[in-house]
Formats: structure tokens, sequence, C-alpha cells
């Protein structure tokens, strides 16, 4: 069968090729640790599975609107003003598969073939190659330790072009849990304003966030770009509903016009029963996500302080998300491997525990664990990676 040059372009996850080893390890009855996972170890809240058989049960098993429900996009814009201060009509918002989709479908309706689009480091892997399927270019932009990871506004005005259309900005971040503070935003804004560039501000950890760190959305640091913004977000972090793909735009009246007729024609809305549930994880899910923030919160402190204390390892805390991303590549020489990708092979196979390799956000010194698994398997997984380096070290 002939394949496209596209599909062809596009890298599977790395993500979802770690995780897939480490579950066929433990099936074959190896005790492996993973700190493979991009989301909560914690259930779904029982009342929002309930509203899902309520609903069910009720008959929302059709088709719901291409955009999605009206009454789960009047709790979105409920949202977004009570949280984000932003005010966005129901018919600006489009309810996704998921906030994975929503990038995508945001990516799809402000780039054409050939743009480039800015794409900083550390970055989530799917970020490029969903420009690659639009037939963009990912322009990767190189941030530093220092400068705590973040794109910064020198390094934006150096990058863009005068084929740069567009701007991906994740904060909290996947795969390292770095934020940017409503400072940061402010005077990234300023640069952005000079240019013609959009922006996509994916925020699915909005709620998940550290130490004194503020959480600002984009659109409201720089109000001056709401007409140039597209908000990203979704149920799966927050609320612990990973599985049941829920994401959501929002954006300037064009582009959530673009969003849903594109969507009308690639998978619809979600599946109608998730949505209903959503508007009540929405309305009442704030207590839970309290309680998975404080835990979160203690495994991101006691992760990274573990993680200091090997021979050869640096890591930053993390202040938002549910990810430590360390630097380990003084380890390489010693460990016999050449990049990030044979330390976390060389790692599963000899100590049994699963990293994801820093190559597939863009840091080839880095590694990326998950904290969103118990404290008992943090402390597993960190004593085999403390044994592993050490031994050789």
């Amino acid at each position: 069968m002939k394949i496209s040059k596209t599909a062809q372009s596009v890298s599977a996850s790395v993500t979802m090729a770690v995780t897939a080893r480490a579950k066929q390890l433990k099936a074959e009855g190896v005790d492996v640790v993973s700190f493979g996972a991009g989301e909560p170890d914690f259930d779904t809240p029982d009342f929002i599975k309930e509203k899902a058989i309520e609903a069910l049960k009720a008959g929302a098993t059709k088709y719901s609107p291409a955009a999605g429900n009206l009454e789960l996009r009047k709790a979105i814009a409920h949202k977004l003003k009570e949280d984000n201060n932003l005010t966005y009509e129901p018919s600006q918002i489009v309810v996704t598969v998921g906030a994975k989709h929503a990038v995508y479908e945001a990516i799809h309706a402000i780039v054409d073939p050939g743009d480039e689009v800015l794409i900083p480091t550390p970055y989530w892997v799917s970020y490029p190659e969903m420009v690659k399927l639009v037939g963009g270019v990912p322009k990767i932009v190189e941030t530093r330790p220092e400068d705590g990871h973040k794109l910064t506004p020198e390094l934006l005005a150096a990058s863009v072009t005068d084929k740069t259309c567009l701007l991906i900005l994740n904060s909290p971040s996947n795969p390292g849990g770095f934020c940017y503070s409503p400072d940061d935003l402010k005077a990234l804004g300023a640069a952005i304003a000079k240019t013609n560039l959009a922006v996509i501000s994916d925020e699915i950890y909005e709620y998940l966030i550290y130490g004194d760190m503020k959480f600002q959305s984009f659109a409201d640091a720089c109000p001056d770009l709401y007409d140039r913004t597209v908000t990203i977000n979704g149920l799966s972090k927050a609320y612990s509903m990973t599985g049941w793909r829920v994401g959501y735009t929002a954006s300037p009246k064009d582009a959530a016009q673009a969003i849903g007729g594109m969507q009308s024609h690639m998978t619809s809305g979600p599946a109608p029963f998730c949505q209903l549930a959503s508007i009540d994880a929405l309305k009442q899910g704030q207590a839970d996500i309290a309680k998975m923030h404080a835990e979160f919160a203690r495994r991101a402190k006691h992760i990274c302080t573990r993680l200091n204390e090997i021979d050869g390892v640096s890591c930053p805390e993390p202040t938002g998300a549910f990810y430590a991303f360390p630097d380990v590549s003084a380890t390489y020489a010693k460990l016999g491997v050449k990049d990030s990708v044979e330390f976390c092979n060389k790692l599963l196979e000899e100590a049994k525990v699963a990293c994801v390799p820093g190559i597939g956000f863009g840091c080839d010194n880095n590694v990326r664990l998950s904290f969103a698994t118990s404290m008992e398997q943090i402390d597993l997984g960190l004593d085999r990676i403390k044994a592993f380096i050490e031994t050789a070290c």
C-alpha cells in the first residue's frame, strides 16, 4: 500500500513507546516501576461517573452538536470567566475529543503549508508532529536551563521570520512542570505584539501548580493579544478524566468557526454522556482537584529532592504538572550510553524502571519522570535509579 509522505514524516510518540514496553514487561511478570504515565493515578471522582451512568440510562447515546453540547459550552464559558478572567461566548468554544485534538485542530485552523511554527524546548512530543501533519514547519527554539527552560522575549524576537505565523506555549509544561509567571507572560506578550504571530496557549495543567508560582491564562495576561490567542484546556488532568476525551478550545469567533467546521468533518463532538458528566465536573469538582493538588505538590518536592541526591543527576523542582525533568547527561559516559534513548533502554532492561527519553521533548540531556504514581512506587523506582547510576559510576 502507498503511504503518504505526510504520514511518513511523523514520528511515533516516545511516551507511548516506553509505556507499551513497560506494560509488556509487566504482562510477562517482570516487576517494573513505571514513571512513564502522563495521567493522574487517581480515579475519576464518583459523582462524575454517576452522572455519566445517569446520562447513559436517560438515552444520551446519540450524536451531539459538532462543536459540543451547548450547556457544556456555557459551563466552560462560565469557568473561563470565573477562574481565568476571560470572556467568551459559548459560540467561541468548541468541545473536542480531548485536549490533544484541540491542539491539532487549532494548528490546522491557523497554519498553511510552509508556515513556520515556534515551539520552545522542552516541548510536548506531539506539537512538532502535529505541525508536520498540516504541512507546517516546526521551528524549535532552544531555551536555557538558566532561564528556567522558558522562552524569553529576546529568543522569540531572534526566531521570528516572515514565514513564522504561530507560537505554541505550554504552561505549566509537559515534560518539565516549568511555568511562566504572570510577569513572564506579560514580557513575552509585549514581544509578540511587535509581530504578527498567533498564539496557542495550552493550559491543560492549570490547576496543578505548586509553591509560590501563580497561574494566569495567556489571554488574560496579554489582553491586547486576545484576538490572536487560542486557549486550550480540558478535563483530563485536573479531574482525572484522561480516558473520557473531553477537551476544548476558546478563541476569537473566526477561529472558533474554523475549528468547529473542521471538527464537523473529523470527529463531531465527544460522546454525549461524557459531555453531560463534564458539566457536573466543572460545577462541583473543586474539592477533588484540591485533594489531588495537595498530593502532587508533596510528590513534586519529594521526587526532586531525591533525584538531586543521586550522583550525576540535576533536577529543578517542578512548579506545575506532574513531571520531573532531570538532566542525567553527566552519567552517560560512565554508563556507556550516548543519549537519553540508550539511557532509558538500559535503565528499563537492567533496573526495571521506565522513564521517557528527553530527546522526544527536544532535550537529549534529560529524561522525564511522571510522579503520577504512589509515593511507595516513587521511592522504589528512585532507589533502583540511584543504585543503577551509582553502581556504574
